[in-house]
């Protein structure tokens, strides 16, 4: 598996994009994700809820709940997803209570990949949107996420497993145009994100760690507090 080069490039990527306004303050985001099979079946469900702030706690940014269907076909480990998302977004520094609500539909798939017999483990995410954003028009967005575990103390995710994650998230616009004159670049934003894990039990994880997210306007340090919990 010769590719391990993608990931100094993607990380180079995420510090290259220009940012018109640069803001310094640090902010959190507060997550929680989950997963479910249903038995035997390739049939599953999905989902996660993310408390976004501006700043450590208090400043809204987003607040975002998602679910979806999820379908492994036999013999793989690909897993195709079908979705809902609904989102408020707050304004920066904002002292009132007011936000944008968005409701998204959205497809993806989630392709694991072990390196070899390493501690290496890669998963690529690659996720349709489509957007319903008040007081614009009609949107799509396309990612691509780059996700690296590397188990430090053990071979694989057992519990008790300390490890290493890493991502790098791109996002483009599919349309510019957003309406009543408005326009949005094709870059939307490209996240970078670097943490450590500790594995609980064989369904839970837990992770602490940094982000840096740049769009085509600003770009902002995030610490990211995560539980992973899998039934």
């Amino acid at each position: 598996m010769g590719k391990v080069w993608i990931i100094p490039l993607l990380i180079l990527m995420s510090f290259s994009a220009s940012s018109q306004i640069e803001d310094d303050d640090l902010g959190a985001w507060y997550m929680y994700f989950w997963s479910a099979q249903f038995g035997d079946s390739p049939w599953g469900l999905q989902g996660d809820v993310q408390y976004r702030n501006w700043n450590v706690i208090g400043d809204l940014e987003q607040l975002l709940l998602r679910g979806g269907f999820t379908y492994t076909p036999r013999n793989t480990t690909v897993k195709f997803t079908l979705g809902y998302a609904n989102i408020q977004t707050g304004a920066f520094g904002s002292d009132d209570n007011s936000t944008t609500g968005e409701s998204r539909i959205y497809q993806e798939a989630l392709i694991p990949q072990r390196i070899g017999d390493s501690r290496i483990y890669l998963t690529h995410r690659f996720r349709f949107e489509q957007r319903f954003v008040d007081n614009q028009d009609f949107r799509t967005r396309y990612r691509y996420n780059l996700f690296v575990n590397i188990a430090l103390n053990s071979d694989s995710f057992d519990p008790g497993t300390f490890y290493f994650a890493l991502y790098n998230e791109l996002f483009l616009n599919g349309q510019r145009d957003i309406g009543d004159g408005r326009r949005v670049e094709i870059f939307d934003r490209n996240r970078f994100y670097t943490g450590l894990g500790y594995v609980i039990a064989n369904p839970i994880k837990v992770q602490l760690g940094w982000m840096r997210q740049v769009t085509d306007q600003w770009g902002k340090n995030q610490i990211q507090v995560s539980a992973h919990h899998s039934f």
